[in-house]
């Protein structure tokens, strides 16, 4: 076996308190290489004559990317605190790897080469919101999804939908206008809003705040913000704000002072100024901002006036509005010990208030479980995007790709991962998917069956286009005529999938069985004590005949999208599916 390849360390995705009882193992090795792996675990302190007292649990392969192999286990310490190391076999070789290396044998004398999971402190246990679980959310960029009161539109309002959006232009979106439609989102069955920014700004977009204490006029006044939430509630829907901490707007008071009075001001230290005056002659800045945008300053979020002004935003909206969670943009450029104070500030006002955290690649440090319950999943849009809409890599890779993205996280994050296609950064998929309805319909039927806490853009659900910003934030389409209703019902269809079958959602492991590049095909599971799901992806543009990997004779499989029923009467089922679709079979008794 490949000793390089062999890795393990805990407190991390490959060793964690899954609960208060159950700890969860995980060991890396090279593709292929061990036939079987085995915890060795016990007690630090359970000794006797003897030595050390320690079990045994065999361990399953949990999945595979391109270079390798995870290994899985769950046990409960009784005492809930464990030495440990992993006994791996291939043909008559054998390796027992501890924290200090390897070793020839298991040794009873002394526990110090072990690996340690010194307590299971309940403290420490990642908790995210249960009902992020079971929720589906839809994306709302308000300033283009509905004019519900003209009356405060902004000056130069357009016409809705009259032109193309720009950076500039506006439309009137507003708080009433959602309210307004609230059973259309009640039908498409979502349970979670997830809005851009709605504090006063500048621009139409509204990430660069003036007052983070003020909702933006051009929306709505606070009561109408309370109507909408309460309204929401009513319908089972929670609500998520996306904030602007890393930086403000250019209009921000603040710094506004800074500009005026400059080394004078007493707000000089909110920034991250490196010296007067606060632009060179070649128009460079002296001072941090956002990717160098001289209209968003980046704020200094050490400074204790600083801190406690944005924690007070935190707690402010959840205490008066009684919101449910908050999307913090540009996270991984706000200091870790901000976000492990906002947890806690925010947490005591609602215990279970979902804090999501804008992060486009490895995001483990901030899901610890002391800052972040979730980062918004971009490792799965691009795998997803690319294998579907992009045909830029066959089913392998793809495989690959989700299996890096389940095994980089442990499992309680990945079940309220906030997994995307589009959003309001990036172009339609409809767009991506070279306006391929078919496609569009398989990323769906993809994500919403997939782990973790799907997104939905508004107007992708009924096939709206659009290219990159400001291309993808049209103002949504209500003139049903010009909606694709099939579509519509079918996302209408997954999402009541994902309630009326736990294992169709959350509630099941997913385990890819196989992917064929030649065909371009997908079979995984999704598996649960009570319920077994095969779901079949073809994606490609010829009809698919596959043979199921299992022995189904004498069972029932349902098809989950039909209604219709089937009895395996042989060991070998083999099923049809059409170009681009995808098939789930729930299996019975």
């Amino acid at each position: 076996m490949l000793k390089e390849a062999i890795y393990h360390r805990p407190k991390n995705q490959f060793a964690y308190a899954y609960d208060e009882k159950t700890m969860h193992l995980r060991l890396r090795t090279k593709k292929n290489d061990a036939d079987a792996v085995i915890l060795i675990y016990g007690d630090p302190y359970e000794w006797s004559e003897k030595g050390w007292h320690f079990k045994l649990e065999p361990m399953h392969k949990s999945g595979s990317d391109e270079l390798f192999d995870y290994w899985f286990a769950a046990v409960e310490p009784e005492y809930r605190r464990m030495r440990y190391g992993f006994e791996l076999s291939s043909g008559d070789e054998k390796l027992i790897y501890t924290e200090k290396g390897f070793m020839n044998e298991i040794t009873v004398d002394d526990t110090a080469p072990y690996f340690a999971f010194p307590f299971l402190n309940k403290a420490d246990v990642f908790k995210a919101p249960e009902w992020v679980k079971d929720t589906v959310w839809y994306q709302i960029f308000p300033e283009r999804f509905a004019n519900g009161d003209s009356s405060i539109n902004p000056e130069g309002t357009l016409e809705w939908g009259s032109t193309e959006p720009t950076s500039g232009n506006f439309f009137g979106g507003d708080f009433e206008g959602v309210i307004k439609n609230i059973d259309y989102l009640k039908e498409l069955g979502v349970s979670g809003l997830y809005f851009t920014p709605v504090f006063k700004a500048y621009s139409n977009h509204k990430y660069d705040t003036i007052d983070y204490m003020e909702l933006d006029p051009q929306f709505g006044d606070k009561e109408t913000f309370k109507r909408l939430v309460q309204t929401c509630h009513e319908n089972g829907i929670k609500i998520m704000l996306d904030a602007v901490f890393n930086h403000s707007g250019y209009y921000f008071p603040q710094f506004q002072d800074v500009l005026e009075h400059g080394m004078d001001s007493k707000y000089k230290d909110w920034f991250h100024i490196h010296q007067f005056p606060l632009k060179n002659e070649d128009d460079t800045l002296n001072y941090d901002a956002f990717a160098f945008v001289e209209s968003m300053p980046k704020l200094n979020t050490e400074h204790p006036e600083v801190k406690e002004y944005l924690l007070e935003v935190g707690r402010y909206w959840v205490r008066e509005f009684d919101i449910d969670g908050w999307r913090l943009d540009v996270a991984n450029e706000v200091d870790h010990q901000f976000w492990r104070e906002f947890r806690q500030a925010v947490r005591a006002e609602k215990e279970d208030v979902y804090i999501l955290g804008e992060i486009w690649h490895d995001s483990m440090p901030w899901l610890l479980g002391d800052q972040f319950d979730a980062v918004m999943n971009y490792p799965f849009t691009t795998g997803t995007m690319n294998f579907i809409a992009g045909d830029k890599v066959r089913a392998q890779e793809f495989v690959n790709i989700m299996e890096s993205v389940l095994h980089s996280y442990p499992k309680n994050v990945n079940e309220v991962a906030f997994n995307l296609l589009g959003s309001h950064d990036t172009p339609r998929i409809l767009n991506t998917a070279n306006h391929s309805k078919a496609k569009l319909k398989l990323l769906f039927a993809y994500q919403l069956s997939f782990i973790g806490s799907p997104c939905i853009y508004y107007g992708d659900e009924i096939g709206m286009d659009g290219e990159q910003d400001p291309g993808c934030r049209k103002c949504m389409i209500w003139d049903e005529a010009k909606q694709d209703r099939e579509l519509f019902n079918y996302v209408k269809k997954l999402i009541g999938l994902r309630k009326q079958y736990p294992v169709f959602g959350n509630g099941g492991d997913i385990t890819f069985v196989e992917a064929n590049d030649e065909t371009n095909h997908v079979i995984f599971t999704k598996q649960n004590e009570a319920q077994k799901m095969i779901a079949v992806l073809n994606n490609s543009e010829t009809e698919l005949t596959a043979a199921l990997p299992f022995d189904l004779e004498d069972k029932k499989l349902i098809d989950l999208l039909t209604g219709k029923e089937y009895a395996a009467h042989s060991k070998n089922l083999t099923v049809t599916v059409k170009p681009f679709e995808m098939a789930f079979y729930l299996i019975g008794k």
